[in-house]
């Protein structure tokens, strides 16, 4: 694609669009000369610079990279118009594209029927999940992994709902025997089910969860904002292929929570919560006199906890999934690359001599560490930190990131290393951009040769 082609037909389109309706006079308080804006889109973009470039595959840190180039071109044209998916009258367009994508969001993960709409983040969409779960389950709590979102008990504490975290095995997944014990208190009335951690990238085993939850009447929500794009690898042939089971499993969670704006290619905010049962619309009832008038559907906004929102999310979504649906053949080719980059890199890790892999990885999030003499905690953790600084301030950077593992979780792992601390900052790469899959080699390189201490 030709961004800047297509970015000046988006001004064009709407322009055409807009002289429909007759000429009038911008209002002067509004003009802004050329001239002047030059000096200050001169600083604007100046400042813009100090960012860590998201794009490039030599950036391999946190979950961040940029749209696709129809997302930009989608967002962009309907920004212009600026319409609210709130109502109907505020976006009759995007409010139609909204349902529109969230439909294909929810034949993705199987459901047959569905309730639904975007957010604007993951913690939106998790919110609204366990403000229903609540009105099903009045005085009753919520269990989730341990290594889950922090989003969860943070809007626990804002839906005043007790939290129960459950420890994690030794692949960071929701321990079974665990979860039994706190759902035979009778204290829970849903289970959150992590379809990968931000962490580790683990996926909690839903095929598992779910039988166990309804023999105690407790509801699930999958909390796949991360992962849940990762279901279009399912059963596939070749290493990116995933064991089919857990992901099969989401079309009978009772809710699911995805961010497009993570694998899904969009700018943020883009989050999408989706119910299987629609009935469950009858929490948001409420009525607003001056916003629901010009149609006897269904409002989004009546079904949302958020108002306004913006219906240019809904254009750039739509748009994509034209191009790149989200099914195997479409968004499944691009998160297939990351993956096999993340599985490549491992083997590569499991052969290092400098490099020790914390553990293989379930999804494209590669956790590892350099190796020290001694093998302990506070050696690693300061050779993580030492490596991480190192690659930003190199002169061809590499960008990294860190995670704090504990003394049990790091015992679970690897045993022989000496726990002289209570955790220890391991090395974390987030592989979510197809094109790490032709830099791999590159990247563990430089990774070994900054693991080796000057």
């Amino acid at each position: 694609m030709d961004l800047q082609h297509w970015l000046g037909r988006a001004t064009e389109a709407v322009q055409e669009w807009a002289g429909t309706f007759g000429p009038y006079r911008s209002h002067p308080s509004l003009d802004v000369a050329d001239d002047r804006f030059a000096p200050e889109f001169a600083e604007f973009t100046d400042r813009l610079r100090d960012n860590y470039p998201f794009f490039h595959p030599h950036y391999a840190g946190q979950m961040l990279k940029p749209p696709h180039p129809a997302a930009v071109v989608g967002h962009l044209t309907a920004m212009l118009i600026n319409p609210n998916n709130h109502a109907l009258d505020g976006g009759p367009a995007t409010a139609a594209m909204e349902r529109e994508a969230v439909a294909r969001l929810a034949a993705m993960f199987g459901y047959d029927t569905h309730l639904g709409h975007l957010t604007t983040s993951g913690t939106i969409a998790n919110l609204e999940a366990l403000f229903v779960a609540r009105e099903l389950h009045p005085g009753r709590g919520v269990a989730h992994s341990a290594d889950a979102h922090y989003t969860h008990g943070r809007m626990c504490h804002v839906l005043d709902m007790t939290s129960h975290p459950v420890r994690t095995d030794d692949r960071g997944r929701m321990d079974l025997d665990a979860l039994a014990e706190v759902l035979e208190t009778g204290d829970v009335g849903t289970v959150v089910v992590t379809a990968g951690t931000t962490g580790l990238g683990a996926v909690d085993p839903v095929h598992e969860i779910l039988p166990l939850a309804e023999r105690h009447g407790v509801r699930v929500h999958v909390d796949a904002a991360y992962g849940g794009f990762f279901t279009l690898l399912a059963g596939a042939d070749g290493p990116e292929g995933l064991p089919p089971e857990p992901w099969r499993a989401l079309a009978r969670a009772d809710s699911i929570v995805v961010d497009p704006h993570k694998h899904g290619l969009q700018p943020y905010g883009c989050g999408a919560v989706l119910f299987r049962d629609p009935e469950v619309g009858r929490f948001y009832l409420h009525d607003s006199p001056y916003t629901y008038f010009t149609s006897g559907e269904l409002h989004l906004g009546e079904i949302s906890l958020e108002c306004s929102r913006a219906g240019a999310a809904a254009a750039a979504l739509w748009l994509t999934f034209r191009l790149l649906p989200p099914t195997p053949d479409g968004l499944g080719r691009v998160l297939a690359a990351g993956r096999r980059a993340a599985l490549r890199w491992s083997d590569l890790i499991e052969t290092s001599d400098t490099l020790e892999l914390y553990q293989r990885p379930q999804l494209d999030i590669v956790t590892y560490f350099p190796a020290t003499d001694p093998a302990a905690l506070t050696a690693i953790d300061a050779a993580s930190a030492r490596v991480l600084a190192d690659g930003m301030a190199a002169p061809d950077p590499v960008f990294l990131s860190t995670l704090k593992a504990d003394r049990a979780a790091f015992g679970a792992r690897h045993p022989k290393i000496t726990a002289d601390a209570d955790g220890a900052r391991i090395l974390r790469s987030v592989l979510m951009k197809p094109e790490s899959e032709d830099h791999v080699e590159d990247l563990h390189e430089r990774v070994e040769r900054l693991a080796v201490p000057d």
